[in-house]
């Protein structure tokens, strides 16, 4: 008999010491990685797997992120509290199968990540909801697109309505711009079916950011302020990426602002979330723009951001598996306010050149061994082989660091940087320097 089924889900004996539960990490990037070297640091956790992990990951399990059946099978077996990274299987439906089985995960349902699976859901839900968002068309024939953008007096943005991994959006300048964006996305299927219908929406000019909360589905408690950095070129110029750096805290995100978009923007999600029968609960990511004072949301994720959980990971000042733990109860209204460290955080993405497009992998990797203090340098598209890590993706390594101002937490960064090479390492040399205009 399995003796550890008979006491609650949430602690077992091992040697006569209660421990909590195993920790079930899905996923294989530097999200990921940040996610499980913080919830390994709980006093109250035992054991943190990854699945399917990467080159910097401890405790690796061979089960990709997209087989639900073998993840739940696992977390059952192993008695895991399971921690949902990417957004494909929160798409796919991995938080109701887990549900069925009665197994612990944090994370939105199938229905509930729609405000990421489909742009077009989430537009529709922000506009019933009074929520503040850019103004939109759908369309799912290019020439009626083509014709809509030539009618127009304003830039807009073109997006791929279903999941395309951060790349499915195409900031237009021009009507030509727009045009060309249409027939990448609807003749060409540049991102397969995600593309098969696109919104135009009014392009917002402002400052950019990011608001992550934790939610319960009933409330939500905001993360760290953080701003990503998403062309892959200095400057933010070229196309959009995944995600070239990102720091913590912003300045752009003012306490009175922040204010405002818990109230306006994330409070009004939980709440219409609930209220429409699918409660949230997991991490609501809205990428705000700020135009005027006033934001807006550009879109959801229903997940921590990557490579906004990186830095936000750095500074949390207290123990992250109590609050997603809290998460799953619906108990988060007991939960104090997280601490967070005063100090700032920059992860700087080294990868490989050649990314968002074409790019070569299976580089060895040097200059990991290196050791500075508060810095931590979490694995993205990394792999072992041969006992060497070796490059295995677009972005490899997320090099982040503490400082004591934004300045120093830059700094700390790119110096930890220059002992990282592989053949084809590429980066951005301006991650964090649009903050310090504003301090």
């Amino acid at each position: 008999m399995n003796f550890s089924k008979l006491i609650p889900w949430n602690i077992y004996l091992k040697k006569g010491v209660v421990l909590l539960m195993n920790i079930l990490v899905v996923g294989s990037g530097g999200r990921e990685h940040a996610l499980s070297w913080k919830l390994s640091q709980s006093p109250k956790v035992n054991k943190v797997f990854t699945a399917p992990g990467n080159g910097g990951t401890q405790n690796n399990i061979s089960i990709e992120s997209d087989d639900i059946d073998g993840l739940a099978d696992f977390a059952r077996n192993n008695d895991c509290f399971t921690v949902v990274g990417p957004e494909a299987p929160l798409a796919a439906g991995i938080v109701d199968k887990f549900n069925k089985m009665n197994l612990k995960i944090f994370g939105p349902t199938k229905k509930a990540a729609q405000l990421e699976s489909s742009k077009i859901w989430a537009k529709n839900f922000m506009k019933r909801n009074e929520i503040p968002t850019a103004r939109f068309e759908v369309f799912d024939d290019p020439k009626k697109a083509k014709e809509f953008v030539s009618s127009i007096n304003y830039n807009v943005v073109v997006k791929a309505d279903g999941l395309a991994a951060g790349k499915g959006v195409i900031v237009c300048n021009s009507t030509d711009e727009a045009i060309a964006a249409i027939d990448t996305i609807l003749v060409k299927k540049t991102f397969g079916d995600a593309g098969n219908q696109i919104i135009i929406e009014e392009r917002i000019d402002g400052i950019e950011a990011s608001f992550i909360a934790l939610s319960d589905g009933n409330i939500a408690i905001p993360m760290a302020s953080s701003q990503d950095h998403k062309r892959i070129f200095d400057g933010d110029t070229g196309p959009n990426t995944g995600g070239m750096g990102a720091y913590s805290p912003t300045p752009v995100i003012n306490n009175t602002l922040a204010k405002t978009i818990q109230e306006k923007i994330i409070d009004k999600t939980i709440n219409a979330m609930k209220s429409e029968g699918f409660p949230f609960q997991g991490f609501l990511y809205a990428g705000i723009m700020i135009r005027d004072g006033q934001p807006y949301v550009l879109e959801y994720n229903v997940r921590m951001g990557d490579p906004e959980c990186q830095p936000i990971i750095m500074r949390m000042d207290f123990d992250l598996y109590e609050y997603l733990k809290a998460g799953v109860e619906g108990t988060l209204s007991s939960m104090p306010a997280p601490n967070w460290k005063e100090q700032s955080a920059v992860c700087v993405v080294l990868a490989s050149d050649g990314y968002p497009d074409s790019y070569p992998k299976s580089e060895e990797i040097s200059g990991l061994d290196l050791t500075l203090e508060n810095t931590i340098v979490f694995h993205a598209g990394t792999k072992i082989h041969d006992g060497k890590i070796i490059s295995n993706g677009g972005r490899v390594l997320g090099v982040t660091a503490l400082g004591n101002s934004l300045q120093s937490a830059i700094s700390n960064a790119y110096s930890a940087t220059e002992g990282i090479q592989w053949p084809h390492k590429y980066f951005r040399t301006d991650i964090g320097k649009k903050g310090l205009s504003y301090l």
